[in-house]
């Protein structure tokens, strides 16, 4: 099967040009004979601190699916991808996608929302094991990529693991040791490849991004990390791109099926450690404070705190 994951050049917010990148390397992926062509989480938003983002949600048949659908259809492959996606409840989920020439063929809510997501959207429940004619599709989006309970959720249930990330970068300014950790734990895709035992295909965002940093309020310069990755199922890299290199896209010949690892997934949260800047500051808490910021001024707002808190993570 020849897979293709899209590395759009992407604008925070802005879903016309989003969704006009995206189709452009969608276009081109389908021109070198992609089958499946993988488009990032958030590819009509990207993520950041930047309030627009709250009014850039969709519904589940809105734009975004539809956009998905008719890339499907016109080249006649599977594709997939993620947005910010109002459901009926009110609450809004990080909803992925696949659609097929013949229509959606199943969703996955990403589990944990990170950081400064928070403030756009509650988590999701489900077991992201999705049926596509005769494959059972694994959906893993960004950090999802970095725990063990995803692995345990889909390990020996898929043929193929598909997805997406949103993978931000050390703030201009910070010590260059911390961007080295950010880049040595989001270079998740070969070590869960290794783990679940089956193809891995995820694609990223690049391009820089500006926003206020929740709490601190000091200016957030950075950018997102590129490094789509399209992995076979021992984990080998068969094509990577990384932000230096771009927008563009990746395509690989894979074979999907598990091949039965017995390699034991750690028993811990983390896969690969976070240092303790993001494991405290990034992780724990701007968690709490985006879940926060949803209530009082973000999508959830709305709703009002009677309807409650959306659902918790690891603290």
């Amino acid at each position: 099967m020849r897979i293709a994951a899209v590395q759009p050049a992407t604008v925070v917010a802005n879903v016309d040009a989003n969704m006009e990148e995206c189709e452009r390397l969608a276009n081109e992926a389908a021109r070198q004979g992609a089958q499946w062509i993988a488009l990032p989480e958030f590819f009509t938003t990207g993520m950041a601190f930047v309030p627009k983002i709250a009014d850039c949600v969709l519904p589940p048949d809105g734009r975004a699916t539809q956009f998905l659908l008719s890339l499907a259809r016109r080249h006649g492959a599977n594709v997939s991808g993620s947005f910010l996606c109002k459901d009926a409840d009110g609450h809004v989920r990080n909803a992925f996608l696949i659609a097929t020439p013949q229509g959606i063929a199943g969703r996955h809510d990403k589990d944990i929302p990170t950081m400064w997501e928070n403030c756009f959207y509650v988590g999701g429940t489900d077991d992201g094991v999705l049926s596509v004619g005769d494959l059972d599709v694994g959906a893993s989006l960004c950090f999802e990529f970095n725990r063990g309970q995803t692995v345990r959720r889909l390990r020996g249930k898929v043929d193929l693991v598909v997805g997406g990330s949103c993978k931000w970068g050390a703030p201009r300014g910070f010590p260059a040791a911390l961007q080295r950790e950010i880049e040595r734990f989001t270079d998740w895709t070969p070590n869960f490849a290794r783990l679940m035992g089956c193809p891995v295909i995820e694609a990223s965002h690049c391009g820089r991004f500006r926003c206020p940093m929740p709490i601190l309020g000091m200016p957030y310069l950075s950018e997102w990390q590129g490094l789509s990755t399209i992995c076979d199922a021992r984990g080998k890299v068969l094509a990577r791109r990384s932000r230096v290199e771009g927008a563009g896209v990746i395509v690989a010949e894979i074979e999907p099926g598990s091949i039965g690892t017995s390699e034991p997934i750690p028993d811990r949260f983390w896969l690969v450690e976070l240092d303790l800047l993001s494991e405290y500051l990034g992780w724990r808490t701007m968690n709490w404070h985006g879940k926060r910021w949803y209530l009082k001024h973000g999508p959830g707002a709305q709703r009002g705190a009677a309807a409650g808190q959306p659902p918790r993570g690891r603290p």
